[in-house]
Parts: structure tokens; C-alpha cells; sequence
């Protein structure tokens, strides 16, 4: 695990303190690109919780994440970083299309940049 960004922490912090989650982001994460918007951690948890009650076979799992997150507990620095409508990008393609919820290390995090990477099929 590399040495965590500090510039990239005090971002999460902003994320976290401001309860929003309109802060595009791309990161770089043993070699896969991911892009999208950061969401504080009170906010992903509740998506993925009501996603996974949705599910008939994922229900059970929705009460994990509809505990209070790590920040809210400690109220130390943020730890991870959580994406909300997120799509790692292969080639010409974002996958999931519609985006996904991803959850990273802080200290995993290779690269970064301010943004989110999108792809046109139109040609130019």
C-alpha cells in the first residue's frame, strides 16, 4: 500500500463534510481507471442498502450498510473513497453503462485527476 494522498484525503473530507455527491473524480487503482462522482459514505451506504433490499436474494445484506460508516464513528479522516454512478473504463467502453458503486482505499489510489472521463460514439 503506497503512502495516501493528502491532497486526495482532504477532497474525501470535503465530500464527507458536505454531504454531496456531485465531485466528479477519476482514479487510477492497480492499473484499472475508474471515473465517476464521490459520494460521502453515509450517502453510498444508503444507495447500496436500498439496492440490495430490492434484491429477493440480497435483502439480508442491506442492514450492513445501513450502519453508520467509518467517518461517522470515528470522525477521523476518510479512509476510502466512494463513487456513486462510477464506471471503470476499458478501451472505448464504461462498464457497468449505467454506472455502478464502487468503494477504494484512499491508499490504493495510483493517479488521479479532477473529472470523470466520458467516451462519444460519434466520430470527430
Amino acid at each position: 500500500m503506497s503512502i495516501p494522498d493528502e491532497l486526495l484525503i482532504d477532497l474525501a473530507a470535503m465530500v464527507e463534510s458536505e454531504q454531496t455527491n456531485q465531485m466528479s473524480l477519476t482514479v487510477v487503482v492497480h492499473g484499472a481507471v475508474i471515473t465517476g462522482r464521490l459520494a460521502p459514505e453515509r450517502v453510498w451506504r444508503q444507495r447500496v442498502a436500498e439496492v440490495l433490499r430490492d434484491s429477493d436474494q440480497l435483502g439480508p445484506f442491506s442492514e450492513i450498510f445501513s450502519a453508520p460508516g467509518e467517518s461517522d464513528r470515528t470522525g477521523s479522516p476518510p479512509s476510502h473513497l466512494h463513487f456513486h454512478v462510477a464506471r471503470i473504463l476499458q478501451g472505448t467502453l464504461g462498464i457497468p453503462e449505467t454506472g455502478g458503486m464502487y468503494r477504494i482505499a484512499v491508499g490504493d489510489v495510483d493517479a488521479w485527476t479532477v473529472g470523470d472521463f466520458r467516451y462519444s460514439d460519434q466520430d470527430h
